[in-house]
C-alpha cells in the first residue's frame, strides 16, 4: 500500500489509497457544519499521506449535502498541493455532458493534473424531476452522455451532438492538453459493460463485498477484451468502510452504534415510482458492511484492506471513515487508519 501519486493510467505498482467524503449530515448539526467537516478532512488526508480525496454528490437528501462534486474538488484543490482530488460521482442523469466536461478540463488545467473525474447514472430520483432531464434520461441516457463527455474530452479541436444531445460542431474551450482520468461508477451488470466498452475503469461502491465485486471485475474484463481492450491496465477503484480501534469489539461497537444515523439519510431519497428508498434493515446492512470491510483493530484492518488490495485490476482504494459523525473521531481515524493499517506503524 502506498500513498504516493502515481499517474491514474499507471498499471503497476501498489494500491493507492484515498478518503471517500459523502459530507452526511447528523442530528444536531448544520450542513454548514457537516460540508466544513469534509473539508477538514479532505486537509488531514494530505497531511496524513494519502493519495486522494474523492467526494461525493447527492441532491435533496441529508445522507449527502454536496450538491455539485466539482465544485467542492475546486474548493479542496486551492487547499492542497499534493493529494488528487475526485468526484465519487458526478451524476450524470442531471448534468449536461459538455458543461462536465468544461469543468473537468478546467479543473484539470488549474490543479496541473491532480483532478480526477467520476461519473455515475445516479438512481430513479425526484433528481431528473427537478434538473427536467427526465425519466428516459436516467433509464436510456448514460452512453450518450458518456460518448460525448469522452469526445469532449479527447483533445479534439471541435466537438457536435448525437441524437439524445443535438447540437452544431463547436469549438473546445478550453482543450484538454493530456487526458483527464475518468472513472464510471457501476453497481450494475450494464454500467460495467458502458464502462467496459469504453475501457473506462470502475469506481465499484460500498455495498458489494468482495465476492461481488471480482465478479463485475470479471465481467469488465470478458467486455472490455471484445472490444480490444486491455483490462490489465485499467485502474480500477473500490470503495471501502474504515474504522480503527485497538480492538474488534470497540471498532464494531462504535460503528453499529452510530452509523445507522448515517444510512437513515438514504431513506430521504424520493424516487419517481413512489416506491421506498434505502436499505429496508439499517442494521442488519450496517452488520453485512461491518463484516465486509476493515473495522476492527489494526490486526483486522490491515488483513481485510490486503483482501481489498488483491482485487484484480484494483489500484485505487477509497476508504469511508465517517461512519461515527464525529468529528474528532473522524480525524482520529484518519490518522490512525494511515499510520496503523495501511503503513503499519
Amino acid at each position: 500500500m502506498t500513498a504516493d501519486h502515481h499517474p491514474a493510467g499507471s498499471s503497476g505498482g501498489q494500491v493507492q489509497a484515498h478518503l471517500f467524503l459523502l459530507a452526511g449530515h447528523r442530528a444536531g448539526g448544520s450542513h454548514a457544519e457537516a460540508l466544513a467537516d469534509a473539508h477538514r478532512f479532505g486537509l488531514a488526508a494530505e497531511a496524513a499521506g494519502y493519495a486522494g480525496v474523492w467526494i461525493a454528490e447527492h441532491h435533496f437528501i441529508s445522507y449527502g449535502v454536496c450538491p455539485s462534486a466539482t465544485a467542492f474538488a475546486a474548493h479542496l484543490l486551492g487547499a492542497t498541493r499534493r493529494i488528487a482530488v475526485g468526484t465519487a460521482a458526478c451524476v450524470l442523469s442531471v448534468r449536461h455532458p459538455v458543461g462536465l466536461a468544461e469543468e473537468a478540463v478546467l479543473l484539470d488545467e488549474l490543479s496541473g493534473g491532480r483532478f480526477r473525474l467520476g461519473v455515475a447514472r445516479g438512481g430513479p430520483w425526484v433528481d431528473v424531476e427537478v434538473f427536467g432531464t427526465g425519466e428516459d434520461r436516467y433509464t436510456h441516457g448514460m452512453a450518450d452522455a458518456v460518448e460525448i463527455l469522452l469526445r469532449w474530452l479527447s483533445g479534439a479541436a471541435t466537438v457536435a451532438g448525437n441524437p439524445r444531445f443535438p447540437f452544431r460542431p463547436v469549438q473546445v474551450v478550453p482543450r484538454p492538453r493530456r487526458p483527464v482520468p475518468t472513472w464510471v461508477a457501476a453497481t450494475s451488470p450494464a454500467t460495467v459493460d458502458l464502462a467496459a466498452r469504453h475501457g473506462l475503469p470502475l469506481l465499484l461502491g460500498l455495498h458489494a463485498d468482495l465476492d461481488e465485486k471480482r465478479s463485475l471485475l470479471a465481467r469488465y474484463g470478458r467486455v472490455a477484451a471484445a472490444h480490444g481492450h486491455d483490462s490489465s491496465q485499467v485502474p480500477h477503484g473500490s470503495v471501502h468502510l474504515a474504522h480503527v480501534e485497538d480492538t474488534d469489539t470497540a471498532a464494531v461497537r462504535a460503528v453499529r452504534d452510530e452509523l445507522p444515523g448515517l444510512l437513515a439519510g438514504t431513506r430521504e431519497y424520493v424516487r419517481l415510482d413512489g416506491g421506498r428508498a434505502g436499505p429496508p434493515d439499517v442494521d442488519a446492512y450496517v452488520r453485512r458492511l461491518v463484516a465486509a470491510h476493515p473495522v476492527g483493530s489494526p490486526h483486522r484492518c490491515r488483513a481485510a484492506v490486503s483482501a481489498a488490495a488483491a482485487l484484480p485490476g484494483v489500484r485505487h482504494l477509497l476508504f469511508l471513515v465517517e461512519a461515527t459523525g464525529d468529528r474528532a473521531t473522524t480525524l482520529r481515524t484518519i490518522e490512525r487508519f494511515s499510520g496503523e493499517v495501511l503503513h503499519g506503524r
